[in-house]
């Protein structure tokens, strides 16, 4: 019987490799139970309020909603995530308030560093030299503390401090004990003995074998579209693509959306485009230059030309 090929580019997959991924850059109380969220929320008062669920569809097929307290929402989720993992059939009542994890989008914990001004047009070369190598000390950039913190002094100028940019979205994981009060059990981009006594990293996690697999696949699938397959520089674009993944791969958002493969591959496809922009800029400079000299341009500039030259003869008035 012949071995059945494995399926690597289908959203479950990709959101359960996603989710390895991302755990090995963070810390738990029990890495076990704590590290799977049932529910994601943006703050923690969200836990003791109140959730808009979907209820069913009226005579017009419209989509009715309802208001539930969050905490019934997550029970129900938590059991149907059980269910389809176990092939049980839990109910709402076999789940308890204090077995429901959440994840809170947060960046307290993360440093804070100077957000970027916008790039100018500088009139002298110099000047931008300048700019790109000026070196500053690590110290006065970096002020570790809450997200309060949003102005510094840096160089007698006030700089708006702003968390730094992570490879994906920072995240508390909480628990709530029996008197509804939530307390955390998982921290992100944290290394350490615990969650208490650690400190913020972002490098020593890293991408599932499996992911990166993926990665390769959908790269591979996409270079052999019809539209793509033809360039003699597909390789390039290959690359550039599995470069971008690579990079913004994790930073898929479980919260807006369960379909990571609509995200990669827009990232592939604008990689891709990015590439044959630039491609087609060297060509035309090419052309240019050979056209100059007296030379025959590439096969793409001789038709455009004969294409132009045809439509002249057709419309002279034009």
């Amino acid at each position: 019987m012949a071995k059945r090929k494995k399926n690597y580019l289908n959203n479950k997959d990709m959101l359960k490799q996603i989710h390895l991924s991302k755990i090995t850059y963070c810390k738990f109380i029990n890495p076990v139970e704590d590290n799977q969220q049932d529910i994601i929320l943006e703050d923690v008062a969200d836990i003791n309020g109140d959730s808009v669920v979907p209820d069913g569809k009226d005579d017009e097929g419209n989509i009715l909603y309802k208001t539930i307290p969050t905490i019934i929402h997550a029970r129900q989720l938590r059991a149907t995530r059980l269910n389809k993992l176990n092939d049980t059939a839990l109910t709402i009542d076999d789940i308890k308030d204090t077995d429901v994890v959440f994840r809170i989008m947060t960046t307290e914990h993360i440093p804070l560093v100077p957000k970027k001004k916008a790039k100018k047009k500088a009139k002298k070369k110099k000047a931008i030299i300048t700019d790109l190598f000026e070196e500053f000390n690590e110290d006065d950039l970096i002020i570790k503390g809450s997200s309060e913190h949003t102005t510094s002094i840096l160089n007698d100028e006030v700089v708006e401090m702003v968390p730094m940019r992570c490879k994906f979205l920072s995240f508390f994981h909480y628990r709530i004990d029996e008197n509804q009060k939530p307390y955390v059990v998982g921290k992100s981009h944290w290394k350490g003995e615990s969650i208490t006594d650690g400190e913020f990293c972002m490098n020593h996690g890293s991408v599932t074998n499996t992911l990166a697999t993926m990665y390769m696949k959908l790269c591979e699938r996409y270079a052999t579209r019809a539209n793509w397959r033809g360039y003699t520089y597909n390789d390039e674009m290959r690359g550039q693509a599995l470069l971008q993944l690579s990079q913004i791969g994790l930073q898929f958002n479980e919260m807006k959306s369960q379909n990571p493969f609509a995200y990669y591959t827009a990232a592939v496809t604008n990689s891709f485009t990015h590439v044959l922009n630039i491609e087609k800029k060297m060509q035309n400079i090419r052309d240019d230059i050979l056209e100059a000299n007296g030379l025959t341009p590439s096969w793409t500039r001789q038709f455009a030309n004969d294409n132009s030259d045809q439509k002249y003869i057709d419309n002279p008035n034009d």
